[in-house]
């Protein structure tokens, strides 16, 4: 092989190997204290495919349930003061909402971008089950954002309680590359 062909090969293999480097992303996950992020309770890792994006939850230690899961809009998991009391995780802000639709709703239609099916976990405190976000098509989506998971359940809906009801931020983990 010429050295020009040898190039064009090389560089081709880069993009190649660029290309499944940027295909999944692994997300440490922190319960959230009033000092900022506290212990680690796993992962999450998020992939790209056709459908949308895949959340892929290896976490621990939580309350078994149902619990809200969102993509927040800021990169970052410290508390913040409301009200002069300091809120564990409340320095992620609000759910994503690039669109400024400011409506909590369901992943699959209109709402907040950011808004996740919910996270179950299991009777020893893991959740290990996928959830899908066919809103969300591609990494750089959620890229330097935080992903939360919320003390209680998500009806997808701002109605009877906004946001889907579901409470305090337990865990949060910033999204970066």
């Amino acid at each position: 092989m010429n050295r020009v062909a040898f190039r064009i090969s090389s560089v081709i293999a880069c993009f190649c190997m660029a290309g499944f480097a940027h295909a999944d992303m692994t997300v440490s996950m922190h319960k959230t204290t009033k000092d900022g992020a506290g212990s680690e309770i796993g992962t999450v890792t998020i992939t790209e495919s056709e459908y949308g994006l895949v959340f892929t939850p290896d976490l621990s230690g939580l309350e078994t349930g149902i619990h809200g899961f969102h993509v927040h809009e800021k990169p970052n998991c410290d508390a913040a003061e409301d009200n002069d009391r300091p809120i564990p995780g409340l320095a992620a802000g609000g759910h994503l909402d690039p669109d400024d639709t400011d409506a909590h709703g369901a992943p699959w239609g209109e709402g907040h971008l950011g808004d996740l099916p919910a996270l179950y976990v299991d009777s020893g405190g893991a959740a290990t089950t996928p959830v899908m976000a066919p809103r969300l098509e591609s990494l750089d989506d959620v890229k330097d954002r935080s992903l939360m998971v919320h003390e209680g359940g998500d009806n997808y809906s701002d109605d009877p309680e906004p946001m889907g009801g579901g409470g305090d931020r337990v865990a949060c983990g910033v999204i970066a590359d």
